[in-house]
């Protein structure tokens, strides 16, 4: 039970996350508080602070269990305390699954997680992840975006949204 309520209070956190980027965001403070940052966290985060997130990473899909390896990385010009990718699948996740920590589903297809900070030029946690579909699939296409990065603005969306087709053949495909 201990893990579940984990699981859906990280859930909810994302959530509002998201909620404040959709809603055109708090003050600084406030969206810092909901999303867990500490005080030491604040630099380059707020209306002016700009980031550059990118996403490398590796997809690979066997017998209906597709296994993805992301390395979230800032070029800058501001540090990022925390921001969230999120991964759609075109495949309907089985019911139960074992996330890696950081990371909890938002949807029937849909995962997030977040990405720890990310220094200037620097990377964030790897993060890998090991999902079984609901049904095993020929073919999955994997999305790869940025749900929530502090309210910095993104000026390169080309390296932090990513399109991956992987095919049922265990190979794996990087992006």
């Amino acid at each position: 039970m201990e893990v579940v309520a984990v699981r859906r209070g990280a859930v909810r956190s994302v959530v509002m996350a998201g909620l404040l980027v959709l809603l055109g965001g708090l003050g600084s403070g406030v969206g810092n508080a909901l999303a867990g940052a500490g005080a030491g966290a604040r630099a380059g985060v707020g209306p002016e602070a700009e980031a550059d997130v990118a996403y490398h990473g590796r997809v690979a899909l066997t017998g209906g269990r597709l296994r993805i390896l992301l390395v979230p990385e800032n070029e800058g010009p501001s540090a990022l305390a925390n921001a969230t990718v999120r991964l759609r699948l075109s495949a309907d996740l089985a019911d139960r699954q074992e996330l890696a920590e950081g990371c909890a589903r938002a949807g029937l297809s849909e995962v997030v997680c977040e990405t720890g900070e990310l220094p200037l030029h620097g990377r964030g946690r790897h993060i890998g992840l090991a999902l079984r579909l609901k049904e095993p699939a020929a073919e999955v296409v994997v999305r790869v975006d940025t749900w929530w990065n502090g309210g910095a603005t993104d000026r390169n969306h080309a390296n932090n949204e990513h399109v991956v087709l992987a095919l049922d053949t265990g190979d794996t495909y990087a992006f």
